[in-house]
């Protein structure tokens, strides 16, 4: 057997979890995932004393996703070769950049390049991707699961808390100088970063990496059929998450409830989102990944579906917030974990950004076409349905996944 291939197949001894690491990513996942989780807020009091148009705001929304998905797999890289503080420090740097551009937008322009441009590369450099390759370096394989679940896991709780945050701040300061105080905010991150420092090469899992260069890990990808299937797949996830959470607000208002449910719905999906992300991370280290993913995005099609079928109340509101609050993020633990099983740690935050572009190209027409189509209908309704559609294709899709290593040759 060759040295290569004894250094992969050497058991790694397994220890604890690595607490600090754990902790101080999770707190970067909430802060990264907060403010965009609350978008939505900002959108009519915005739009009213601007004088602008739903579309204009969600082609910004729709340019903050697509440069999310478009700067994951370039920070991902990034962080694996070059250390994952220094892509965590840019990432505060520039958040907190793009949102106070956003406050003094005085030009759609404006708009598009804070809240768009400035705020996706920012996320897109703070976000799930470079955290939770951070955690996969320094955990065991059988931990990792869990460990992607509490890290998700800390992003709804951005979510749970940020709602209420910014619709508060808005109601007392008004939604320019909340999105100052949000940027602020931002800057912490550099600083909790701090424990994540190091790069792919210096992890616990470090002497149990595959030596490849990136060119040979793309060529190896996107050969594999299963993860082609993964990226088809999470493409789904991206437009119906985004969706919601850039027009649900406005949403309920178009069906007559009171705004006060807008804010309630969203912390709830927050809050049951943090119970489906930790219990997919737990559920993704005992069961198959591919199977869980396919009946995710399948019972995703069936609330949306009875959502829009049955009366719409504020109780109903409140009943689909807290079942795709189960299922919104749950997504993220199994589909890491699966990359991180056929491909291992090396190249992770390269190839789990590919995945997540996938995302964010669905989070872009999600977005996008939720404010194009209102502005010509008059309505939601079609977008919600494209979505149900997508939903079984992505269980689809998912059903024929293998969860194995990929095959590699041993080197001489």
């Amino acid at each position: 057997m060759s040295a290569v291939s004894s250094a992969v197949s050497r058991p790694v001894e397994r220890s604890g979890l690595p607490w600090l690491i754990i902790i101080a990513g999770s707190i970067i996942a909430m802060l990264t995932f907060g403010p965009r989780s609350a978008m939505g807020f900002f959108q009519l009091p915005m739009l009213a004393e601007k004088g602008w148009d739903r579309t204009t705001f969600g082609l910004a929304m729709a340019f903050q996703n697509l440069c999310w998905g478009l700067g994951q797999p370039f920070f991902g890289a990034i962080a694996d070769k070059f250390g994952t503080w220094r892509v965590l420090a840019l990432s505060g740097l520039v958040y907190a950049a793009g949102l106070i551009l956003m406050a003094f937008a005085d030009a759609p322009i404006w708009l598009h390049i804070g809240g768009g441009v400035l705020v996706g590369l920012g996320v897109a450099s703070g976000s799930f991707g470079i955290v939770l390759s951070a955690f996969a370096r320094n955990v065991a394989p059988e931990q990792r699961s869990l460990a992607f679940g509490i890290g998700t896991a800390a992003g709804s709780a951005g979510m749970f808390l940020f709602a209420p945050l910014s619709q508060g701040l808005i109601s007392a300061y008004g939604w320019s100088d909340s999105l100052v105080y949000l940027g602020l905010l931002m800057l912490l991150v550099p600083l909790f970063a701090i424990p994540l420092r190091g790069n792919a090469s210096s992890g616990r899992q470090s002497e149990a990496l595959f030596k490849q260069t990136v060119g040979e890990a793309l060529k190896e990808a996107l050969g594999h059929k299963s993860y082609l299937l993964l990226v088809s797949g999470f493409f789904v996830c991206g437009y119906q998450v985004a969706f919601i959470t850039a027009h649900f607000p406005a949403y309920i208002g178009d069906i007559g409830i009171d705004a006060r449910y807008a804010v309630i719905a969203l912390a709830l999906i927050g809050f049951f989102n943090i119970i489906g992300s930790f219990s997919a991370g737990i559920i993704g280290q005992r069961y198959s990944k591919p199977y869980f993913l396919a009946l995710i995005y399948l019972a995703r099609s069936v609330v949306v579906s009875a959502f829009l079928l049955l009366p719409q109340t504020p109780t109903s509101v409140i009943v689909f917030a807290v079942v795709m609050g189960l299922l919104w993020l749950s997504t993220v633990p199994p589909t890491n974990g699966l990359v991180a099983i056929m491909f291992g740690t090396r190249h992770l935050g390269l190839l789990g950004g590919i995945v997540f572009l996938s995302h964010q190209i669905g989070s872009f027409l999600g977005v996008w076409m939720g404010g194009y189509l209102y502005d010509h209908f008059g309505s939601y309704d079609p977008v919600w349905w494209v979505g149900v559609a997508l939903g079984v294709f992505a269980a689809i899709v998912h059903w024929p996944i293998e969860e194995r290593a990929v095959a590699r040759p041993a080197i001489a």
